[in-house]
């Protein structure tokens, strides 16, 4: 029974191979020779200004939350449109797609102006 997971543990032995050789290599081969220039810290060429610590307006968090809400959203969508011919095709299957698409666009609608209504969308 277990020489049927010996394929899997040689996956998994080769894998962590291929993840630390390279680490391992370059630790050993790259040269070590640090001096202030490449210990200092790097701030896009200029010196640093100010507290790295500031914080971000809560509608910054509030846009890309739901930036990522509605993308995922339409990715949802895509595999429904790579199957439209085949649902097309169906008589019986035909309505319930369209009518279950149209659904999920409503509630992404209805997600959205609420959403608009409540301000979370603006930028002042």
């Amino acid at each position: 029974m277990l020489e049927n997971y010996f394929p899997v543990l040689v996956f998994i032995v080769i894998g962590i191979v291929f993840a630390v050789a390279p680490v391992i290599t370059g630790m050993v081969l790259a040269p070590h020779r640090p001096d202030s220039e490449k210990l200092s810290p790097y701030e896009c060429g200029f010196e640093a200004f100010g507290d790295a610590r500031t914080k971000f307006d809560v509608r910054y968090y509030l846009i890309a939350i739901l930036f990522i809400l509605f993308d995922l959203e339409v990715a949802f969508l895509v595999p429904w449109a790579t199957i439209f011919k085949e649902i097309t095709l169906t008589e019986s299957v035909k309505w319930f797609g369209f009518v279950e698409m149209l659904v999920f666009i409503a509630i992404l609608v209805v997600g959205y102006v609420y959403a608009w209504a409540k301000g979370a969308l603006d930028w002042e």
